[in-house]
């Protein structure tokens, strides 16, 4: 019998964090299917048209691709800018809201690099 997801907590618990309740809430934005890959596609590769976006992230379908790039200009992380030519031409970008947490992609970036690192099978044949 599959087990229930877990639903994040509804009260904010005492801790380490200065607003647990708002990190929950940018986790779950952040930890949907294919957000943080559409994230850092924009981020590393500038403002991006969506047929070249869709190409950048193997695996994304269209729809799944539309769903989240709406998410996420509703919730300010990205722009949308539309120019009536044929065919249309639209281009997502990041906003300031995003460069907020660059910060925080440069930082697992030196995390999964360092474990990649670590458990590349050239350093476990020496260990």
């Amino acid at each position: 019998m599959p087990r229930a997801a877990r639903k994040p907590p509804t009260t904010c618990p005492p801790g380490r964090l200065s607003s647990p309740c708002a990190v929950h809430g940018l986790l779950e934005l952040l930890t949907r299917p294919w957000t943080m890959h559409i994230l850092l596609a924009l981020g590393t590769n500038g403002p991006t048209r969506f047929g070249v976006l869709r190409r950048s992230i193997e695996g994304i379908s269209s729809r799944v691709l539309t769903e989240r790039l709406r998410l996420l200009e509703a919730k300010g992380f990205i722009f949308r800018q539309y120019k009536a030519t044929i065919p249309p031409e639209v281009t997502y970008g990041i906003t300031s809201r995003m460069k907020d947490i660059e910060r925080v992609f440069a930082e697992l970036d030196k995390v999964a690099a360092k474990w990649q690192q670590e458990d590349s099978p050239d350093k476990q044949a020496t260990a």
